[in-house]
């Protein structure tokens, strides 16, 4: 696009500014997906306004003034608008907007800051000099972001500052929160001066029109001395509070403000017997229910007399603080999205090659020769094992918050899984932190990973021995849980449905409000450097999100912690057996393995002639479908789902074709997507996450085998 105006027509040419800082139509064909604008006869057409991304229908007709000069922002903006309830007249620069905002009394403008003829603040300073649009609320909408811009544009005269780009939720309550502060102002200013009108009269004439808007007001309205004393409030006062007028008149509010208000309201009514104007002064009022009320003032002095209205804003307050959650529960989903996308990115290279690591050593340690075997090479494999072990875990975490694992969903019975658990526990916990479990009878099964859910339960229990540096008790509980419907919810409630609820309590030495707050963040750790990797609990928040439950974390400092695991009900009846740990042997069955990793193939190979199956070996799927078409025995399939060319899962489909019922199990390394590639399993084909303990690879085998 050329820079400057010298291609632009003189008499529309605007001095010092450059033709347009349109922002680049892909973000917004991206946020509207497959919106494209009216560009004539090549160009798609229009959507129907159902396609408009409104979820919620916010508008009651009211006029939007929309000045844009940029075409596809300006259809963009209008369809959005028009799709929440809005009527827009949209134009292309700022002097045609100054001339339509007196032709049609707009309830809001939204206008570009860059633009030919008339830029943005000049069509503000248009707007605001002219008595018939000097009150109209504005939007600016400009690609410049930062604070100073922000700064520059509220102090032209704006209502509100956007930064493009923006997404459609932002820009729909950004123009209801104007409209709903325009209406706000204007019945604010209409009631104070029907009040004042009011209160003439009553001094005057104490006529009945002025008892009818004191008595119907909704508004708190009063009339207070310099000293603050309250000479008369309205019966709204009794409405909203509870407080009869008797308990209000004669004497100050101060018994009612909120503790932390009570200095800064006796400092704004010293303010007012001074002769300042008040607007929009919040405080809070205590009710005779025990609760407060939030109030927004508006007042005037006059003479010897305070004329007070005051609006009662508590839902509105509690509106704002959902948002407030809403953006902080958004905040956390950009930071899991982030490590997802940088974990599940080198997921599958790194986990083939822990594979083959894993594998070798495992095989190893299996056959060296008890008599030859060397306490020394015996102590080298374990450590490299262990190392190994780490890496694959700290993967497993990483990517267990960042929701991007691949879970095995069956119904577990969680007592059961604790009960396997509790030597190992022991063992784990030391002589110091003395265990107790307090498994309920009747507790619900539930819909998990049986792996993921007992490292989960592991890492629960490590965190609160480290808590306990002295001993203490820690206690192991399960028990049922129903959340019902509720009109709101703050980030990370658990949704309405049964749940078994697995709680891990301990004596030790709790954390503070601070703390709970960021103990759920990737790498937070209280831990001291290289005792600890901060993932323990954001992994257990992401395994827990992606299974659909949550967690809840109690804590008080010197008390202890209390931390529940909400674990969906499980409608099925086959439960899975947790505590399966010797390996299964074959009986001689054939076993297609499909594999591009030279390593990883050997392994997998290797492992199962070792457990008494034989083994047919293919690098990709053509080579696979050929086996298959030769006529060879295949009892199963082991596939990895990244090949080359067509996938795993794709493969598992043509070999099924051809052998129908033939039981096939997937392995994958490449978790960030594994869910997508993979799909709908079905009853024969099971998968496993790369890297894998034989026994794993045995058991699997063997359960698919059996079933």
């Amino acid at each position: 696009m050329p820079f400057g105006t010298g291609h632009v027509p003189v008499d529309q040419a605007s001095t010092g500014t450059p033709a347009s800082t349109a922002t680049r139509a892909d973000t917004f064909v991206a946020e509207a997906l497959r919106w494209l604008p009216d560009a004539g006869e090549d160009a798609a057409p229009a959507p129907n306004i159902e396609d408009v991304p409104v979820l919620v229908e916010r508008g009651r007709g009211e006029t939007i003034l929309l000045a844009d000069d940029n075409a596809d922002m300006r259809s963009y903006v209008e369809r959005l608008l028009v799709g929440a309830g809005y009527r827009v007249e949209a134009v292309a620069d700022g002097e045609a907007a100054a001339v339509r905002a007196r032709e049609i009394d707009p309830d809001l403008v939204l206008s570009d800051v860059m633009m030919p003829r008339l830029d943005g603040f000049g069509l503000i300073q248009r707007l605001r000099a002219d008595e018939e649009t000097a009150e109209l609320p504005i939007i600016l909408l400009s690609a410049r972001a930062g604070e100073e811009a922000s700064i520059e544009g509220i102090e032209a005269g704006a209502d509100d500052y956007l930064v493009k780009p923006f997404s459609a939720r932002e820009l729909l309550a950004r123009v209801e929160g104007a409209l709903r502060l325009a209406g706000v102002r204007r019945d604010t200013a209409e009631t104070l001066r029907r009040s004042n009108e009011d209160l003439e009269v009553r001094v005057a004439e104490r006529t009945r029109e002025r008892d009818r808007s004191w008595t119907l007001s909704r508004d708190l309205i009063g009339v207070a001395g310099t000293d603050g004393i309250w000479q008369a409030v309205n019966p709204a006062w009794t409405r909203v509070l509870g407080w009869p007028s008797s308990e209000i008149v004669g004497r100050t509010s101060e018994w009612m403000e909120h503790p932390d208000d009570i200095a800064k309201t006796r400092a704004e009514v010293a303010r007012l017997a001074a002769g300042a104007v008040t607007f929009e002064f919040e405080n809070r009022f205590r009710k005779r229910d025990g609760g407060y009320a939030i109030l927004s003032w508006t007042a005037v002095p006059d003479e010897d007399h305070l004329y007070c209205i005051a609006r009662d804003v508590t839902e509105e307050r509690e509106r704002s603080a959902e948002l407030d959650h809403a953006r902080e529960a958004l905040r956390q989903s950009q930071k899991m999205e982030a490590i997802g996308q940088l974990t599940g990115g080198i997921a599958h290279d790194f986990n083939n090659m822990l594979t083959g690591v894993i594998g070798s050593l495992d095989l190893l340690q299996r056959r060296l020769p008890k008599e030859q075997e060397d306490a020394r090479i015996t102590r080298y494999v374990q450590a490299a094992t262990t190392s190994a072990q780490r890496a694959a875990a700290l993967t497993q975490r990483l990517l267990a918050f960042g929701r991007r694992q691949s879970l095995d969903l069956q119904t577990v019975d969680v007592n059961r899984l604790v009960a396997g658990m509790e030597d190992m526990l022991h063992r784990t916990l030391g002589e110091n932190v003395n265990l107790t479990t307090k498994l309920s009878a009747d507790a619900w099964q539930g819909c998990t990973d049986a792996n993921q859910l007992e490292n989960a339960l592991l890492n629960l229990c490590i965190n609160a021995r480290d808590a306990m540096p002295e001993g203490g008790q820690l206690t192991i509980s399960t028990a049922n849980r129903t959340v019902e419907p509720r009109r709101r919810r703050k980030a990370g409630d658990a949704t309405t449905g049964e749940y078994v609820v697995l709680c891990v309590s301990d004596t030790g030495t709790g954390m503070d409000a601070a703390t709970l707050e960021k103990v759920f963040e990737p790498f937070f750790t209280t831990k001291p450097i290289g005792k600890g990797t901060g993932l323990g609990l954001s992994m257990i928040y992401g395994f827990a999100q992606q299974t659909k439950g949550t967690v809840e974390i109690d804590s008080t400092v010197g008390e202890g912690t209390i931390i529940r695991l909400l674990i969906p009900r499980s409608t099925g009846s086959e439960v899975v057996d947790c505590n399966g740990d010797d390996v299964a042997m074959g009986g001689g069955e054939t076993v297609l393995v499909v594999e591009d990793e030279a390593e990883v193939r050997m392994l997998v190979t290797e492992t199962l002639e070792e457990l008494g199956y034989a083994a047919l070996e293919a690098t990709d799927s053509s080579t696979a479908l050929a086996l298959v078409r030769e006529g060879h025995r295949i009892d199963l399939m082991v596939s990895d789902v990244g090949l080359p060319g067509m996938n795993g899962r794709a493969l598992a489909d043509e070999v099924r074709k051809l052998r129908p019922g033939l039981k096939v199990l997937l392995i994958t390394g490449y978790a960030a997507d594994a869910a997508d590639r993979v799909g709908f399993l079905g009853t024969d084909i099971s998968m496993m996450q790369k890297p894998f303990a034989i026994e794993a690879l045995s058991n699997t085998i063997k359960r698919l085998l059996e079933t």
